[in-house]
């Protein structure tokens, strides 16, 4: 076998052949879970070899069946070594002789399992009449199309695709092209679908079971459809709408027409993402696609609208101009991200969606604060490293520098550089360079020296500021979220205000400091400055005393804008957690926020208060009364304004705060939301109709029944799980998931973790119930350690695995904790799919444990807490 070793190891495939046109014959098998299949192949022979060497994985392949005939010779030639390298999921053909060089058809006879594992061909369930059945699907991003036919599964080789498929005459069967022909056979029927344009293997879809839909059309004639479970047709309204809408708008704005005559968008009860942007034919979790206007909340409802925008972005940013290679991953999950936003604000301005956009950056600078992050750019050397990158990084750092990237180029040009990027590389693939290119030809900015520092290495500075003499001195070094330095350097678009809105000064720091004259130097001793204008650079800002209180003022008397009140408030808590600001600091800053009118920024601070108030248990038991306290009395004007009913007319950003306001309040203790809550379950307990319980309070009322629930009363859990088995909408089963794990009794929350690996709960869910409260930690790792075989066994092929590590590790707080989870992993072997995040866990440990140790020395932390816990408002 050492004659295959050329083939072992390698990170792409030889360049012997290139595919042109896929002929794909599959038939599933529902009952067996079993699938057969064909495929006629043509490439070119584009060198002197005698093998042909393509992706398979799973796949058993007829070794008799393969052969290649030459478009030119008559002669056919037979394979006479098949061989499939498990490891590096590789088919190697041998042929006895060099192949003619030019276009011929490799023909291959394979057959594989409907498997459970929500990637390749898989099946997922569903219940019809009370019957439980199967449906087949695919998922092949990032390379798993080699699951269900040998192919070229890599980005660059894209081909056209020729599909049909066998299957039970009752069902429907969609693929990514419209229907060309079908043939009813007794009780199975053959659909032909039409040739698709030429594209990447990963995008390529077939899904077979029983469906309802409902339609539109787009002015150009384009038929959209949305698919889900017989009976559920009408929530899949508002995604239609969403979806024709956009395409209007993405159309506009690439200067580009969708390219395909029909979209169809379809909901899988078993699905390991969010979505998947197959050309033609998306498929989405039931929670991303499906409303329903009595029991979806306001959040489901901006979840559906981003992720279809989303999705329809890479129908341009991904499928018609597709990424080289996993390493420009970015290009393609940045820019959808990024332009679902703007699809949204188009659709939806009074979301003030942009502002709500500061979330992601905030995950973004999260992940990117420690020093286990990676490039945005960074290198793949083998299949199984692809799912890790499918993270904040490649994401919401990526859609943040584009952000930051348009604002500093200015939309108009930004927009016209683009489209003429998607036209000139349509149909083919691109590189991040390419981008680059394209923005600084249109811009004669540049591009690719600013942009570079920002894609290839990891990380981002925190600029200092600070005053003298009627000048501002500016220093960047990277930010650690662990306090420690790094040695990045980059070209920061700095901008600032002075006083107010209306003059904004703008430069470039590329330099480690530099400093500037101010104009009015009368401005800089009692008004405010603020760098970063509505966080539009992806970097933080530390400033000096007197500048940090003027800022504090300014907040308090509303001076500042939402984007800029967010952003002071979340730097300043990431400095804190990295002990460059002391936590009285953060404290005394967060009550500037108590009349804060703006949801984004509200949420930004019940989230910045819930790990505030998880450290200072870990610092000193003794303050966490008063902590909650003044955590209470800053979220009181809120909930007051806002109350637990729903007001006619009200905006949807009150809905969103509303929920989130309250399930804070809950978690905090606050008693009369607890009473409150308590009282509203018991009425939908006795009435599922009553108007007590409005969709966006319910996770907040189950969080606070689960607050009360102890082993010894335990009458709220049972209660919540009849409802979880009653219900058969995915977003109230994953609401109730997320709410059980905030018991504060460890006996519970092990019932609770046992549960999830229940038949009761699919397993695309189990990951909304690991969020467990500070009291549940222990016996949440201990549950890991104790099901770590069964739990890897079940969620091992694919990135869910990775969210079990850091919900239940990354919450610790002590090195001790940190040594006995490197122990555990050690002694567990090698899992290079889970690596990067494990490393990630820990290293959030430490920075918790380290953050602890420097809160401990504060001196005046316990009289700080104390005050602000009694101010009178």
């Amino acid at each position: 076998m050492s004659n295959y070793d050329q083939f072992r190891c390698k990170p792409r495939l030889p360049k012997f052949a290139n595919p042109k046109t896929y002929d794909l014959h599959l038939k599933p098998d529902l009952t067996a879970c079993k699938f057969t299949g064909t495929v006629n192949i043509r490439l070119d022979i584009v060198a002197d070899t005698k093998f042909i060497v393509l992706n398979a994985a799973d796949l058993s392949v007829d070794p008799k069946s393969v052969r290649f005939q030459s478009e030119t010779g008559s002669k056919g030639f037979e394979a006479v070594n098949v061989e499939l390298l498990v490891e590096d999921e590789v088919l190697v053909l041998e042929f006895a002789e060099n192949l003619p060089q030019g276009v011929g058809v490799l023909f291959i006879k394979f057959d594989g399992t409907l498997n459970d594992q929500m990637k390749g061909f898989y099946r997922s369930t569903y219940e019809h009449n009370g019957v439980k059945k199967n449906m087949a699907v695919t998922q092949f991003e990032p390379a798993d199309a080699r699951r269900c036919f040998p192919c070229w599964d890599e980005p660059a080789c894209k081909a056209t695709f020729k599909i049909t498929l066998e299957v039970p005459s009752d069902l429907v069967a969609l693929s990514n092209m419209p229907v060309v022909e079908e043939k009813v056979d007794g009780n199975l029927k053959t659909v032909s679908y039409q040739e698709s344009p030429i594209m990447s293997t990963y995008l390529v879809a077939a899904v077979v079971g029983l469906f309802d839909y409902v339609e539109d059309c787009t002015p150009d004639g384009v038929k959209v459809r949305v698919y889900c479970q017989v009976g559920k047709a009408n929530q899949g309204k508002f995604a239609l709408d969403v979806a024709v809408k956009t395409l209007g708008l993405y159309k506009d704005y690439f200067e580009t027409p969708y390219t395909l005559p029909k979209l169809d968008m379809i909901a899988i009860p078993d699905f390991a993402a969010g979505a998947m942007e197959n050309y033609g034919l998306v498929t989405y979790r039931e929670t991303a696609l499906l409303y329903d206007d009595k029991h979806s909340a306001a959040a489901n409802k901006q979840r559906v609208a981003t992720v279809v925008a989303h999705e329809l972005a890479h129908q341009w940013f991904g499928n018609l101009v597709t990424m080289e290679w996993w390493t420009h991953l970015w290009l393609n999950e940045g820019f959808a991200t990024w332009v679902s936003y703007l699809a949204a604000d188009g659709l939806f301005p009074e979301w003030k969606i942009w502002t709500q956009f500061l979330d992601e950056s905030t995950e973004g600078l999260r992940l990117d604060g420690l020093s286990e992050s990676h490039p945005i750019e960074v290198e793949i050397n083998h299949a199984s490293e692809i799912d890790e990158i499918f993270d904040a990084i490649s994401y919401r750092k990526g859609a943040s520098v584009i952000r930051m990237l348009q604002s500093y180029l200015g939309p108009e040009v930004f927009q016209r550089a683009l489209a003429k990027y998607i036209k000139k590389h349509a149909c083919s693939n691109a590189k991040t360079e390419d981008l680059w290119a394209a923005l600084e030809e249109e811009s004669k900015e540049p591009v690719n020296k600013l942009m570079n520092s920002w894609t290839k290495q990891k990380g981002y500075p925190v600029v200092s500021v600070s005053v003298k003499d009627s000048k501002l001195t500016f220093e960047q070094r990277q930010f650690l979220s662990s306090g420690g330095s790094g040695d990045g350097q980059w070209v920061v678009p700095i901008t600032l205000c002075c006083g107010s809105y209306e003059a904004k000064k703008s430069f470039l720091l590329d330099k480690k400091s530099q400093t500037i004259d101010i104009d009015e130097p009368s401005s800089l001793s009692n008004s405010w400055i603020k760098i970063n204008v509505d966080q539009a650079g992806f970097y933080r800002v530390k400033y000096d005393d007197n500048l940090s209180a003027n800022l504090r003022y300014a907040i308090e008397s509303k001076r500042l804008s939402a984007m800029d009140r967010y952003g002071i408030l979340d730097d300043s808590f990431a400095l804190s957690m990295a002990g460059q600001l002391p936590l009285s600091s953060l404290l005394t800053l967060m009550g500037a926020y108590r009349e804060e009118p703006e949801y984004t920024v509200l949420s930004n601070l019940i989230s910045v208060s819930s790990k505030v108030a998880r450290i200072v248990a870990d610092v000193d038991s003794a303050l966490v009364d008063n902590t909650k306290k003044f955590f209470i009395n800053l979220f009181q004007y809120s909930a007051e304004r806002i109350g637990f009913d729903p007001k006619q007319g009200e905006s949807h950003l009150d809905a969103l705060l509303r929920g989130e306001l309250f399930t804070t309040l809950a978690v905090l203790g606050h008693e009369e939301t607890l009473k409150e809550a308590s009282k509203r379950f018991q009425a939908y307990l006795e009435d599922r109709n009553t108007h007590l319980l409005p969709p966006d309070i319910r996770r907040a009322v189950y969080v606070a029944v689960m607050k009360k629930v102890t082993s010894s009363d335990r009458s709220g859990f049972d209660s919540l799980l009849k409802v979880y088995r009653e219900t058969d909408l995915s977003q109230e089963k994953t609401r109730i998931l997320g709410a059980l794990g905030s018991c504060c009794d460890p006996d519970i929350i092990l019932e609770v973790l046992n549960f999830l690996l229940t038949p009761e709960v699919r397993s695309q869910d189990v990951v909304f119930g690991l969020a467990v409260s500070r009291e549940g930690r222990e016996v949440a790792w201990n549950w890991l350690k104790n099901n770590w075989t069964h739990i890897s066994n079940t969620w091992g092929r694919g990135f869910l695995l990775t969210r079990f590590i850091s919900a239940i590790v990354s919450p610790f707080s002590s090195h001790e904790k940190v040594k006995e989870v490197e122990e555990f992993f050690a002694s567990h072997g090698k899992q290079p799919s889970i690596a990067r995040t494990l490393k990630q866990s820990i290293e959030r440990v430490q920075i918790n444990a380290k953050w602890v140790e420097t809160v401990r020395n504060e001196k005046n932390l316990a009289d700080c807490v104390q005050e602000l816990a009694f101010r009178n408002y």
